[in-house]
């Protein structure tokens, strides 16, 4: 699965259990990121055991974005299952508060830093 526009791409891979966004993820408010949150909803129920959330390459996100990773980890822990792990890059300062913020609202996501 992936979503590929100008600017920015959300894919997902099966082999290596793995959200990958890339970019800058700027669409303008919640509505356009619906399909990026299905393709989200989507790997959780793909995966059985793990996933894995790589932010490591994305430049940039928005309000509208946060939310709907943070609508995204909250349906994760509801779920139970899969456990999930974010990597983010350690010199983007933004990706460390995101992670944090995250952690608050899920205590066993798992944050690896690149």
């Amino acid at each position: 699965m992936e979503i590929n526009q100008e600017g920015y791409c959300v894919s997902f891979n099966e082999i290596k259990q793995e959200i990958t966004c890339q970019g800058s993820l700027m669409l303008a408010g919640t509505e356009e990121y619906l399909p990026i949150l299905e393709l989200l909803k989507q790997a959780s129920e793909q995966v059985s055991d793990s996933l894995t959330l790589n932010i490591c390459n994305l430049d940039f996100i928005n309000s509208s974005g946060i939310n709907t990773m943070t609508k995204f980890v909250i349906l994760v822990r509801n779920q139970k299952t899969p456990q999930l792990s974010i990597h983010y890059a350690a010199e983007q300062a933004w990706q460390m508060k995101l992670v944090s913020n995250l952690q608050r609202l899920m205590p066993d996501l798992l944050a690896v830093e690149q």
